[in-house]
């Protein structure tokens, strides 16, 4: 079986009103390129660098807390969350810019914060160069975006020119008006095709109608092996205990190896490179009785700091394989961090048309992720609906039989992609 994780974040803008057409454009299904070439050495600074990451941490540590409330196992990726919001971005102005970069934590200012991404994103692609992939092809780490445009409808083209330079996204033609669920479809299969048919009918029936103007899509595409794989033989039936004092029982995975590992008050922390020493699953494991507390205080620089303390250790790591699926609508969670303007007729997207008729209606994420003895399966997709490392011995033991919270990270740059809690591995 093929084991992959992917995220795939959709922007849907739709206007309030049907507004009146007036610039020709290509017919549907073809792409109006913007005359400016993906920028692929963007001179991007170290300090740049260094904020455009800290931002996108500190938003996926907040976005954690607001999505924490439901007794239930979590996952989602903040990376292309605010990949794809920041496509959105580049489109706002006045008080719905100055509210979604507060709340999604984009510290640098438009000009910069556009080519930063797209550094992150040159990093990123560099990853895995002789790595083995958890289904014998090699390793991928794909990045993608695509946005989809109302045919006949006027964009401006420095808006087109920021996503073509820095995201590599061509607009493609489709007619949302008359042939509303034809277009749907469409971008459904090209979210399909992107995840190799993990996300299927990412876009609800009715969630795109006859007021839709834009569409953009990111999909993210992850394939690795562990470093260190599990023996399946080692693999036997525990207990996993659960926060109302229940138990699960669930097939425990098992192995000693040199793993970097720290331990804090209440908690230990362990970190499982995969294969290329490039990425890593970060888990947090809090001490029986101590979830909730550990919970409610984790941040972007408690993360950092934990991961900071991480050293080689001779660990007897005993973990759960588990399976389990998300789904949630992020409007309210949104607003409620800070950005409402944008789901209201006060929303300025004007930079997106040269007139504020655009707002967002919904945002929904449905993601997946399943671990055992050989890597990671995962897909994550989001659609954001708008209208117009000396081993000590003995070996540490590291059980992980009750909740625990996990990431998985680009090493070198520190970039969160995906972040996860688990209650209950069998739910």
């Amino acid at each position: 079986m093929n084991r992959r994780l992917i995220a795939v974040l959709v922007i849907v803008l739709l206007l309030p009103v049907i507004a009146s057409i007036q610039m020709a454009q290509p017919a549907a299904g073809e792409v109006l390129k913007s005359d400016k070439e993906r920028i692929t050495s963007p001179d991007v600074s170290t300090s740049e660098q260094a904020l455009l990451v800290e931002g996108n941490s500190a938003f996926a540590f907040e976005l954690y807390q607001a999505l924490k409330g439901k007794e239930d196992n979590l996952f989602y990726s903040p990376y292309s969350i605010s990949l794809a919001l920041a496509m959105t971005y580049a489109g706002a102005s006045g008080e719905t810019a100055e509210q979604m970069a507060d709340t999604l934590q984009f510290i640098l200012e438009q000009e910069r914060l556009h080519p930063t991404f797209n550094w992150l994103d040159a990093e990123l692609a560099k990853r895995g160069e002789g790595a083995e992939g958890k289904d014998g092809e090699g390793f991928r780490l794909n990045i993608v975006n695509a946005i989809w445009g109302q045919k006949d409808y006027e964009f401006l083209s420095d808006f087109l020119d920021v996503l073509a330079e820095n995201y590599g996204a061509g607009l493609r033609i489709l007619d949302f008006i008359t042939e509303t669920e034809k277009s749907r479809l469409t971008i459904n299969d090209w979210v399909s095709d992107q995840t190799e048919g993990r996300i299927e009918d990412l876009i609800p029936q009715g969630a795109i109608d006859a007021l839709t103007r834009l569409v953009l899509t990111n999909a993210i595409y992850f394939n690795a092996a562990w470093e260190c794989p599990f023996d399946e033989d080692m693999t036997a039936d525990g207990p996993f205990y659960l926060l109302d004092g229940g138990q699960a029982i669930v097939p425990m995975m098992k192995q000693t190896e040199a793993f970097s590992y720290t331990e804090g008050e209440g908690y230990q922390a362990v970190e499982l490179r995969y294969d290329g020493g490039e990425l890593s699953m970060v888990v947090f494991l809090p001490e029986a009785g101590k979830f909730e507390a550990f919970e409610e205080g984790l941040q972007a620089q408690q993360v950092c700091d934990i991961i900071s303390d991480l050293q080689p250790t001779q660990v007897t790591l005993t973990m759960p394989r588990f399976e389990f699926d998300s789904e949630f609508s992020l409007k309210d969670t949104l607003a409620e961090m800070g950005m409402p303007i944008a789901f209201s007729g006060g929303a300025d997207f004007s930079g997106m048309t040269g007139n504020p008729e655009l707002l967002i209606s919904d945002v929904v994420h449905k993601a997946f992720v399943a671990v055992d003895e050989a890597g990671t399966e995962a897909a994550a997709a989001t659609a954001v609906i708008m209208r117009l490392t000396a081993v000590p011995e003995p070996p540490v033991k590291v059980t992980i039989d009750c909740p625990f919270i996990f990431l998985i990270r680009d090493i070198e740059t520190g970039a969160i992609l995906f972040v996860g809690r688990v209650l209950n591995p069998d739910a």
